[in-house]
């Protein structure tokens, strides 16, 4: 092609145009679990990780369900018509089957036309962020339009009946994204990062290609914690350190990639992994309250939901305006933020 036949590429911005979020009808309370482990009281275990109550799934309740009954509401709510999704991702480590991809099946659930992609991608923290990127590296190539990003996990079904670590801090839930060309909210330029020598500090080893089988090794620490590499193990000391090696970073790194100072960010909206860690890294980034969102105290640590959980309280809150600075982290070990430039809600 002659050079003055070649056409000019303009960046196509992405935005975000409808959030929605979906909570299991089940609730485990604080008090539900000191009837499992009567040594706990409802107050140590609040102060601890800053939760009161988390939702589970039902028994045959899976991700992909949760994904369609929130990808409903979020179609029902925003009067989006499932006919003009031309991509739709799936963020979710416990997919209804090894294959095929649960996107897949939630096309054709959704009544989302055939001629649009789908696909999983297996990412727990961060994965909302890393949807956003892929969704606005979508736009911007001009692959697709209206993009329906679905975050779905249960790791509650990971979770030994015993481990009261981690069941007093995770939640099942799912969120709903659509990222289109126009929107309330301008995705802005991301800072993605991943450290995969820290696999095994949140793993669950059992299930996957490589010990397809239970390892039935089940056994009981000195405190009474279970460990086996057929549920879910957190290293919550590495992770700890992990998360205040790499956010202060991070955040400092977002803000210099969209040429904005902390001063001029409205709400640091970060993945609500738990109370501690959340106000460790306020104090360490110097953050003001007023500008810090914390919100996992009715839902838990909902792994990949809980920022677009976030926003969707935002929004009921009127707080949805300005810059606003995301961050996710977690298992992988991966990272990511960005900036999103948001209008308040009529």
């Amino acid at each position: 092609m002659a050079k003055d036949e070649k056409k000019e590429i303009i960046k196509k911005m992405a935005y975000i145009k409808a959030i929605s979020y979906y909570l299991p009808e089940k609730i485990v309370t604080n008090g539900d679990l000191v009837d499992d482990f009567p040594e706990w009281n409802v107050e140590k275990i609040a102060n601890k990780v800053g939760v009161e109550s988390r939702h589970v799934t039902g028994e045959n309740e899976t991700a992909g369900d949760m994904a369609e009954k929130v990808a409903r509401k979020l179609f029902d709510e925003n009067s989006i018509d499932p006919m003009s999704i031309d991509f739709l991702l799936l963020c979710t480590q416990s997919p209804d089957y090894i294959l095929p991809s649960t996107a897949c099946i939630l096309q054709d659930r959704l009544g989302i036309p055939s001629t649009a992609g789908a696909f999983d991608y297996n990412l727990g923290c961060s994965g909302c962020i890393y949807g956003m990127a892929i969704a606005k590296g979508l736009i911007s190539a001009g692959i697709a339009k209206n993009i329906l990003l679905l975050t779905s996990e249960t790791y509650n079904k990971y979770l030994h009946e015993f481990d009261k670590g981690n069941r007093s801090i995770f939640g099942d839930g799912a969120a709903a994204c659509l990222i289109s060309t126009e929107g309330f909210a301008e995705i802005g330029e991301f800072v993605l990062g991943t450290d995969g020598s820290g696999y095994d500090k949140l793993i669950v080893r059992t299930g996957g290609a490589r010990h397809f089988e239970k390892m039935n090794d089940l056994k009981f620490d000195e405190n009474g914690n279970p460990h086996s590499s057929d549920f879910l193990f957190m290293d919550g000391p590495a992770i700890f350190n992990f998360t205040l090696e790499v956010v202060p970073p991070l955040v400092n790194n977002v803000l210099t990639k969209n040429y904005l100072t902390k001063d001029q960010i409205s709400m640091f909206v970060f993945h609500q992994a738990n109370s501690y860690i959340l106000t460790f890294l306020k104090m360490k980034l110097k953050i003001d309250d007023n500008k810090f969102f914390v919100n996992l105290v009715n839902s838990g640590n909902t792994v990949s939901s809980t920022i677009l959980i976030a926003l969707c309280e935002l929004k009921e809150q009127r707080k949805l305006k300005g810059n606003l600075l995301l961050a996710g982290f977690g298992v992988g070990l991966s990272w990511g933020g960005v900036i999103i430039k948001a209008s308040q809600f009529d």
